[in-house]
């Protein structure tokens, strides 16, 4: 075991470390070794580049590095959301890159619930994705310990949409965005990207790779056969990644793949393959063509009840993604110039956990569902009817001196239930900009003897402007059917309109 020291392409004044067992991590196309002090890795590549390659990496490791680390939330993104590789290097005529190490939360701290086979493994996004590592009933199940509840998912997929949108917003795309490429952890409820090194730079940089197989924009796929010159042909790109990212929403939230059917376009397995996913590609939840929906016959025990679209429709993801859902995956599966974008992803993720319940039920399994709209809730996943009444806020804004218009955006109730600085002002957006203070509680919700009331923390003009009377701090409203509450009488203030639900 030897301690080999290599230099900085970028600044030959810097040095880095790393150790030398004779047996490196082998990824893809690199071999990955630690530093003395595990804080970073050194990933060399086992080809020669060409200047073009080296260029690119210097690129992602000089100016996009520092765009991230001095723009707004740049903490946030080289903490949370990315493992950017920060530097080149040269050794033995080899080019590699230094990538700060994977944080501890990633890595599994539990075996399987029958072996220990992948403790300590990194916690890639593909044990998370599909339906059978959570079946009860599979032997090489992932301990409950790590899994999570369904809410800690829609927080892991924001992650994601923020990671695509600051891409974006920086002018590169991912081009390989799959569950391969991610980190998720569950439980703390993160999602990180990693293997950032082959991003594209439109005009500069090409994408080398075409993409992940279940990830691959239709249009990628089925122009996959002509010359990379042909003015036809596509490669990834921005608009592919506007693919791939919901592909993996959809994955993370209902275990099972958007374009992965019944239907047989081709008796041949990889032709039929390239068709379903490419040229053919169609929704499995199409509204009005049922011909790709999976046939329960055919889908292995494993992925029950996930499979049954069914049992468990893309619906139970509330109101504002199946919108989304539709648009991706119908309106814009051939048409890419349609598909949403990620900051929409962003927000309609956010708005739905603003529509969570808890399940009654303390034995189920995804402890949270998305308020369904109906008088008389339950839950999809075990079946369990909401107990009690149930406060359903709903958002206002003030669109003239007298006019006040719905904003599509409503808050469920539940006990010790929080009320954010995001949910009084329609002028703060609950995004990753948010300062330490917006992210204290400004009041809280909770059953107090048999009535639902708000409490007030921090709003200095809350007013009941049913009853004409102000809640100065410290004090409580009680929420009742048709009550119309003022948050906040600055510009940007809300109203909100309670309605009572399963009385």
């Amino acid at each position: 075991m030897s301690i080999v020291t290599v230099k900085s392409i970028n600044d030959p004044a810097k040095t880095y470390q790393f150790v030398d067992n004779g047996e490196p991590m082998r990824g893809g196309v690199k071999d990955v070794y630690f530093s003395p002090d595990r804080k970073y890795v050194v990933a060399i590549f086992r080809d020669k580049l060409d200047f073009n390659q080296k260029e690119r990496l210097q690129k992602i490791t000089n100016k996009y590095y520092a765009q991230i680390q001095n723009g707004e939330a740049g903490d946030y993104y080289l903490n949370e959301v990315f493992r950017w590789p920060t530097d080149v290097i040269e050794y033995n005529n080899a080019t590699g890159i230094i990538v700060p190490i994977y944080k501890s939360k990633f890595f599994f701290k539990k075996g399987y619930q029958t072996s220990e086979l992948i403790l300590g493994k990194e916690k890639n996004g593909k044990w998370f994705a599909g339906p059978k590592f959570r079946n009860p009933h599979f032997p090489l199940r992932i301990a409950n310990s790590e899994l999570g509840d369904w809410l800690s998912y829609f927080q892991v997929c924001v992650n994601l949409s923020r990671g695509v949108k600051k891409m974006h917003a920086m002018g590169l795309a991912h081009s390989d965005l799959s569950y391969n490429n991610v980190l998720i952890d569950p439980i703390e409820r993160s999602a990180c990207m990693i293997d950032l090194d082959g991003l594209v730079v439109p005009g500069l940089f090409q994408a080398e790779v075409i993409g992940t197989a279940e990830f691959i924009a239709p249009e990628v796929l089925s122009t996959k056969h002509l010359d990379k010159n042909d003015p036809n042909r596509k490669l990834p790109n921005r608009l592919t990644d506007l693919h791939a990212l919901p592909v993996l929403i959809y994955m993370f939230l209902l275990h099972r793949h958007p374009l992965k059917g019944g239907k047989v376009h081709d008796l041949d397995t990889e032709k039929d393959d390239l068709l379903s996913m490419g040229e053919k590609a169609m929704f499995i939840e199409h509204p009005t063509d049922d011909t790709n929906r999976p046939k329960l016959n055919q889908v292995s025990k494993w992925d029950l009840p996930w499979a049954d679209i069914n049992k468990l429709p893309y619906t139970i993801t509330g109101p504002y993604l199946k919108t989304l859902f539709d648009k991706v995956f119908i309106d814009g599966l051939h048409n890419p110039m349609q598909r949403p974008n990620a900051e929409e992803w962003e927000i309609a993720l956010l708005k739905t956990t603003d529509l969570m319940q808890k399940c009654h039920n303390i034995a189920c399994e995804q402890k949270w569902y998305v308020f369904d709209n109906t008088n008389t809730p339950k839950c999809p996943f075990c079946g369990t009817a909401h107990q009690g009444t149930l406060p359903i806020l709903d958002l206002y804004y003030q669109f003239q001196e007298t006019t006040w218009k719905p904003e599509n955006h409503r808050l469920m109730v539940y006990n010790d239930q929080y009320l954010f600085q995001w949910h009084v002002n329609r002028n703060i957006a609950r995004n990753e900009k948010l300062t330490q203070q917006q992210k204290v509680p400004v009041g809280y919700f909770t059953f107090f003897n048999g009535k639902w009331v708000l409490v007030n923390q921090k709003l200095t003009s809350l007013k009941d402007l049913t009853e004409d009377k102000e809640i100065p701090i410290g004090t409580m409203v009680e929420l009742t059917h048709g009550k119309k509450i003022l948050l906040s009488n600055e510009e940007g203030g809300r109203v909100i309109m309670v309605t009572m639900a399963n009385t």
